[in-house]
């Protein structure tokens, strides 16, 4: 990682990125890069449970919020409902999540997370936060609140535009 002078201004520290590679100007570049090495961060701090990042987000969703169905689920992690559907059958697999259907609806089915899931979360806290703070702790920790804040406003700012919107409250 290059390291900036102190009083380097944010345009000269810009344009540097910008000569380096064109890509560097791109957002979705950047994001979709990011989003790569944080999948491989978790990878490495979670890889004892064998957890994706997508199937950490459906438990810790299921541990919060309680049993829902499938498709509410899927607006809860901002997936589409084919995702959630193929996640949910390992996870079920596993012993982590039990499925049933509704007693009102025969077509829905509803998720809950069990006590071995519930465990299993709670096992993979401090990991799942590593892999977090690991992406984020090139930022100079004053500006990681202002980083994280840019993150949200964006998702929230773009999220009805989202083939699968995120349950934003």
């Amino acid at each position: 990682m290059k390291t900036e002078a102190p009083n380097a201004s944010l345009r000269a520290q810009l344009d540097d990125y910008y000569q380096r590679s064109a890509l560097f100007s791109r957002p979705g570049f950047l994001l979709r890069r990011l989003h790569q090495i944080h999948t491989g961060l978790f990878a490495q701090e979670t890889e004892e449970h064998g957890v994706t990042p997508v199937q950490y987000s459906v438990l810790t969703i299921l541990v919060s919020l309680g049993e829902m169905d499938q498709n509410t689920l899927a607006l809860e992690i901002g997936l589409e409902r084919t995702s959630v559907a193929e996640v949910l059958p390992r996870l079920e697999a596993r012993g982590v999540v039990e499925r049933r259907q509704s007693t009102r609806d025969r077509r829905v089915k509803l998720v809950r997370v069990t006590r071995k899931g519930r465990a299993l979360v709670k096992r993979m806290e401090q990991a799942a936060q590593r892999a977090h703070d690991r992406t984020i702790a090139p930022i100079p920790p004053q500006e990681r609140e202002l980083f994280m804040l840019q993150l949200s406003r964006l998702v929230e700012a773009h999220n009805d535009t989202s083939m699968v919107p995120l349950r934003i409250r």
